[in-house]
């Protein structure tokens, strides 16, 4: 395993939930490590050596034993390090897409603000990135600002820092993609702190890059997560 470094944070942890993303996931969680002296990884469910991987790069890895979704792991990841007294998490996606050098800006914001929910807005001018997705994006922005009542940022982006206690106490439903867009509206609503921060991060070419994002499903699971978070008390 290798060493840790000298300086890393012991009051936030990193958590990084993955699926099939062995051969990326190493690298990630070495990035993570020079930043923090505990990284979680929640293999969900994953058929390939994701969990071996990670543990190699120094992970703390917890297993699901069948893939049950980003937000099921995610969630699974904050109830661990909710019992070992964490307060919060940064959060980063398995396929290397979140800059390890961008952790400290999120860093500093949190440290500002210790209370919010603090998310990476994605720098998204020179990458290319599909029209499909780019247009959901914007939509999903935008739409959820208008039913939040105030702005939310990039409410799709994975790279985040959340208050651990009060991300569980929202009892989200959503155990996918959808979470990520619910927990920022139930926020919202209870009128919780959501702070934007802007962000590098890394888009291979579309060719190349691979995402387990189904357009037309998931989707329409966060639309339909929405309306379930409208119809439920604040």
């Amino acid at each position: 395993m290798p060493s840790l470094p000298r300086s890393v944070r012991d009051d936030v942890a990193a958590l990084i939930p993955a699926y099939c993303a062995a051969p990326t996931v190493g690298a990630v969680v070495e990035g993570a490590r020079a930043y923090f002296a505990r990284v979680v990884v929640v293999d969900d469910g994953s058929s390939d050596a994701t969990g071996t991987a990670a543990a190699a790069a120094g992970a703390e890895v917890v297993v699901h034993a069948a893939n049950a979704g980003k937000g099921a792991a995610l969630r699974t990841g904050l109830a661990a390090l909710a019992r070992d007294g964490i307060t919060r998490a940064l959060t980063l996606d398995a396929d290397g897409q979140h800059l390890p050098h961008q952790i400290p800006v999120l860093l500093a914001a949190s440290d500002g603000a210790p209370d919010a929910f603090v998310v990476g807005v994605r720098r998204k001018t020179g990458h290319q990135i599909r029209r499909i997705n780019r247009f959901g994006n914007w939509f999903a922005d935008r739409a959820l600002r208008a039913i939040a009542g105030r702005p939310l940022p990039d409410t799709q982006s994975g790279f985040r820092i959340y208050p651990v206690a009060a991300t569980l106490s929202l009892r989200t439903t959503g155990d996918r993609f959808d979470f990520e867009t619910e927990i920022l509206l139930r926020a919202a609503r209870r009128g919780l702190p959501v702070i934007g921060v802007p962000v590098e991060v890394h888009y291979p070419p579309v060719a190349e890059r691979v995402s387990h994002y189904r357009v037309g499903r998931d989707t329409l699971r966060i639309i339909g997560t929405v309306l379930r978070v409208l119809r439920s008390p604040a």
